[in-house]
């Protein structure tokens, strides 16, 4: 069993910063890839970064430069580094990994950019 836990979200201005995290439960999480997804209002959920357990990266485009993920194995957590906020980024923010073909989500965390 997957536990998936996010935090740091919250009210921002626009070219602000913040930080999100991700703790997980679990024995596999240091093997395991995980991602960020965002969902906004009235759109689909989208995948905006994702993390190999080698610690390899791969970004959405419109977030490329501005976000960073990283992870902390011996924290088992992730984190989602957000600079130069723009409203279009608000949404609320979901932790996703996978393992034996179960997908794991967390119930996330909700980001506001002000204009």
């Amino acid at each position: 069993q997957v536990q998936l836990v996010e935090s740091g979200g919250g009210l921002v201005q626009a070219g602000g910063s913040l930080r999100l995290s991700c703790a997980a439960s679990g024995t596999i999480f240091s093997i395991a890839a995980m991602d960020w997804y965002r969902q906004a209002p009235g759109k689909q959920r989208e995948l905006v970064a994702a993390i190999t357990s080698g610690s390899s990266t791969n970004y959405a485009d419109s977030v490329k430069g501005r976000f960073t993920i990283s992870r902390d194995n011996t924290k088992n957590t992730v984190y989602l580094q957000m600079n130069s906020l723009k409203p279009e980024d608000t949404g609320v923010y979901y932790c996703k990994t996978e393992w034996d073909s179960i997908r794991y989500w967390g119930k996330g965390t909700l980001v506001t950019v002000s204009s």
